[in-house]
């Protein structure tokens, strides 16, 4: 990067007053520029291809596709994509979902303050990656849980809904022996005694969403 350049910058969020806040944060940087917005994933894949930043800061949900799902679709055509996840939402597995997707970094709206996304997108632009003590130790506690087939995650969804096994039988068009047998494992990979409790823990790690 050329001594008077500055970094570029590119904002994703669907919520019109964070998108504004930070375009005037980076804006007052003399070292950052910003290079354009977009309210969801479709456009900012779209103003991706056309400003090229140097980094984006994006938001994980928004109407239609995530961020983690923009984030993945971005480094499928742009591998060396540099992108900040800055969500409202911080559970261990959307944080997971977002490491696993190829961010460099993960702030919170709640605890991150602007100086922290300036601070971040600088460490960022220089190839480092920035992850706060509270995300990496998501990261570092989601490294020793097992993944969750599909199948197991639509049986932990349909659990989450409050339906029996012969209902959830009936759904998937299984078995209701391989009901059982898909609830078993969700319980020895989730560390829950009943189905109750591994419905609960899927709630507070992220697995499962109130919607």
């Amino acid at each position: 990067m050329g001594i008077n350049k500055k970094t570029t910058v590119m904002v994703v969020d669907d919520n019109g007053l964070i998108r504004f806040g930070l375009i005037g944060a980076i804006d007052l940087e003399s070292s950052l520029e910003s290079v354009g917005s977009a309210e969801d994933a479709d456009e900012a894949i779209e103003l991706y291809r056309q400003v090229k930043p140097d980094v984006v800061t994006m938001d994980y949900r928004m109407p239609g596709k995530s961020g983690v799902d923009c984030t993945r679709e971005l480094l499928a055509e742009f591998p060396d994509a540099k992108i900040i996840l800055y969500s409202v939402y911080e559970s261990e597995e959307e944080v997971w979902k977002a490491v696993q997707a190829g961010v460099k970094g993960y702030l919170t709206k709640t605890a991150g303050a602007v100086e922290d996304v300036m601070e971040a997108i600088h460490e960022v632009a220089k190839g480092a990656t920035f992850f706060p003590a509270s995300i990496n130790e998501k990261i570092e506690s989601r490294r020793q849980h097992q993944d969750l087939t599909p199948r197991e995650l639509e049986t932990l969804k349909l659990l989450g809904e409050g339906k029996s096994n012969k209902d959830i039988a009936e759904d998937l068009d299984i078995a209701p022996a391989t009901v059982k047998i898909h609830i078993a494992n969700i319980r020895e990979k989730l560390g829950a005694v009943d189905r109750t409790q591994a419905v609960v823990i899927a709630y507070k790690r992220g697995i499962l969403q109130v919607q």
